[in-house]
């Protein structure tokens, strides 16, 4: 089996040579350029990607944590990290956590073992005491906020954008608003009870409900919200798609939207454009790409995102 060494012997030219002409070095003469080329094609030789990770000291991809797929918001995230990746010639290796903590650290582990540049982690279950440790081996980037100096971070400032979705209700007469969210214990949860306590004092948690993903969620949440002895008379979903469940309820039940009941929903997903839903847009896309470029920089930079509201028929 032809290797590096045969490849600089037939050339004459150095094993160095060879692998400034492997990884596209500049500077070759062109003469040695050309002997190398037609070896490597006269002998049919394809290079091995780790040797060449190996003497390159990178591997040029970045494995992204992500708690599951077949979910809006975080295949916007997605969808910015490959735009990016693309545009610079890294590979992306998804790695799939469902929020556990076991993955996470096994996924944490491999760039340890260099299999990884980096790794973009777009939400998490473990906590920063137990990640930052690894951000000695590569470049560990955030999609939210974090004070730790170890760790870059895209993110948007989601504390501030539930509030003022929360007051864009109450401008409009709106006191009895209900809300759903994806995880009880998330810190973007506790950030949308501390901003609806904050605009409407207490909470009352008939108006909360958690594990909301899908439109069928969204569904499902407004038929328990619409049937509560005092009904809300505002929603803020989690989600366009979840949003878009809210709708399709109320509209069953022959209730005018936004007359008897306002519908405000997150990420400005094509489902809520075509429905006319009102949303709050963190702009995501822009969130991964962000993320993507500090990972392949190996920057520890905070890079906020701005996020924005968007007022359409539904409020």
């Amino acid at each position: 089996m032809t290797n590096i060494n045969d490849i600089a012997k037939l050339a004459g030219v150095s094993v160095s040579t060879v692998s400034r002409v492997l990884n596209n070095y500049k500077y070759v003469a062109g003469d040695k350029r050309e002997a190398v080329l037609k070896v490597i094609e006269e002998m049919n030789y394809t290079p091995n990607k780790n040797a060449i990770d190996l003497i390159r000291g990178e591997t040029r991809t970045i494995g992204v944590i992500l708690p599951y797929n077949n979910n809006p918001a975080f295949d916007q995230i997605l969808n910015g990290i490959l735009n990016t990746a693309v545009e610079n010639d890294f590979l992306i290796t998804v790695l799939p956590s469902n929020y556990s903590k076991e993955k996470e650290v096994e996924y944490l582990q491999k760039l340890k073992s260099k299999l990884y540049d980096g790794i973009i982690i777009t939400s998490r279950a473990n906590d920063w005491e137990t990640i930052i440790p690894y951000s000695d081996y590569g470049s560990i980037v955030s999609c939210e906020y974090t004070l730790h100096k170890e760790i870059g971070c895209s993110y948007m400032d989601r504390y501030s954008s539930y509030l003022d979705a929360f007051q864009l209700l109450k401008n409009k007469g709106h006191n009895a608003v209900a809300f759903t969210t994806t995880r009880i214990e998330s810190n973007s949860t506790k950030q949308m009870i501390d901003a609806y306590s904050k605009v409407f004092d207490e909470l009352q948690p008939e108006y909360h409900i958690s594990k909301c993903h899908r439109l069928e969620d969204g569904y499902e949440a407004a038929r328990k919200f619409l049937h509560l002895p005092k009904r809300p008379t505002a929603i803020y979903a989690n989600g366009d798609e979840v949003a878009g469940g809210m709708y399709l309820f109320a509209k069953s039940q022959h209730l005018k939207i936004p007359s008897d009941i306002a519908i405000i929903g997150q990420e400005n997903q094509p489902i809520g454009i075509g429905m006319g839903i009102s949303t709050v847009d963190h702009q995501l896309t822009k969130v991964g790409e962000q993320a993507c470029s500090l990972a392949i920089k190996k920057s520890k930079e905070k890079v906020k995102i701005p996020y924005r509201i968007l007022e359409r028929d539904s409020v």
